[in-house]
Parts: structure tokens; C-alpha cells; sequence
């Protein structure tokens, strides 16, 4: 069950429902709650807390009762645990989701009730394998990869004609879209102004754009 399931709960459930029913909605409220605790904890120290710091952090009088709310934390995916140590699955900021907004003719987007969502995760199919580049230069504009970008880009192994590409031509790193002509790759800026570019040597690919971020201020 997903963290925005449980708060779903916390809404609709009502005091006046049948007792059997009363106890989801107290540990709703309750888990909720300390995971926002443990969250910022997370954010602030980019590391998950010990035991023995869960125990002031989120009102436990003991290492059981920590032991208990971790145990339903790893049974809704929020951590994980291995080889005794616990890593974060879920704990990355979220934010809510209020539906779907036109970009051609102005209409009122309407409110997903209680839908939540992970920037990270919704980006982010493999930590181990992405990472983030900033974007220097105007040759992929025309994509709507911006100087000062960060694209987010994923190692891999396969890549299709098509894809945006990180990769090493002839020695020399860039970004562009990986293209075939008559059995050759090469690669495709996103601006007329630049050639498109065949290497003399070699052409190595390294990783796939999956992503790109940009603030507005």
C-alpha cells in the first residue's frame, strides 16, 4: 500500500464508521505524522536516524516501540532494511497532485483529492545508475534542453535511434540525440546552427537523458 493510500484513509474514514474500522484511522494519523518527522530528519541530515534517536524524534519511551513503527514502515515500503541497517525507500519530499492543467486553451484544472507524489521517484526509475548533469551550451535547444539545465541521465546499455544521449565522440563528451544512417550512429544536435556530428574514431554511449530540470527563478 502506498504512503498517498494511507492518507486517503485519514480523510474518508469516519468516527461514526464501526469500531473494527477506528484503529486504521488512529495508526493513519499516527504514521503519518512521524514519517513527516522522520522525513525532515532525513532531509536535514541525509542520513535515516538510529533507534536510539527515533525514540525523542517521534515520542517513543522505548526501542520496542521504535522496533514496531519500523517494522510498518518497511511493510509500506517507506524503508527498507538490510543487513541491519535500515535505507530509505519513500522518504523523499511529496507533493500533491491537483490535477491536469491545459496548455492551449485556458480550463479550470480540477483537485486529485489527497494524491501525492515523489519528484525523485517519479523520475528516478534506478538511483544507483542516474545522475545529474548541468547543461552548458545552446546545442539542444531546440529539445527544450535549456544553458543551466540539469538533465537527469541514466547509464545504460541499450539505446535506441532516437534517444538523447550522453556520450564520447572522438575523445571529446557531449549531449545529443543518437541517430543511424545507412548503418552508422552519429549524433543530431537540436539546433540548425550546428552540424550534426559522425565521429572520425570512436563513438562511445553512455547514458540515456531521462529527464530535465529547471527553475523559474
Amino acid at each position: 500500500m502506498k504512503i498517498y493510500n494511507l492518507i486517503y484513509l485519514k480523510h474518508v474514514v469516519s468516527p461514526f464508521l464501526a469500531s473494527d474500522v477506528r484503529p486504521v484511522y488512529t495508526f493513519t494519523m499516527i504514521i503519518e505524522d512521524k514519517i513527516s518527522l522522520l522525513r525532515s530528519f532525513f532531509q536535514e541530515k541525509q542520513r535515516l536516524p538510529s533507534y536510539s534517536e527515533m525514540m525523542p524524534l517521534l515520542g517513543y519511551k522505548s526501542k520496542g516501540g521504535v522496533s514496531n513503527f519500523v517494522e510498518r514502515l518497511i511493510e509500506h515500503n517507506v524503508v527498507g532494511k538490510e543487513g541491519g541497517k535500515l535505507y530509505p525507500i519513500n522518504l523523499n519530499p511529496q507533493v500533491r497532485v491537483l490535477g491536469v492543467i491545459s496548455a492551449g486553451f485556458p480550463s479550470m484544472g480540477e483537485e486529485i483529492e489527497n494524491e501525492q507524489m515523489s519528484l525523485d521517484s517519479w523520475m528516478i526509475s534506478d538511483p544507483e545508475s542516474t545522475y545529474l548533469l548541468e547543461v552548458e551550451g545552446d546545442s539542444m535547444i531546440d529539445a527544450g534542453i535549456r544553458p543551466h539545465d540539469y538533465v537527469v541521465v541514466q547509464r545504460g546499455k541499450t539505446f535506441t535511434s532516437g534517444d538523447i544521449v550522453v556520450a564520447e565522440l572522438d575523445g571529446e563528451w557531449t549531449m545529443k540525440y543518437l541517430r543511424m544512417k545507412a548503418g552508422q550512429q552519429y549524433l543530431e544536435p537540436a539546433n540548425d546552427q550546428y552540424p550534426d556530428m559522425y565521429a572520425e574514431e570512436s563513438l562511445n554511449l553512455h547514458a540515456k537523458v531521462v529527464g530535465v530540470v529547471r527553475r523559474y527563478e
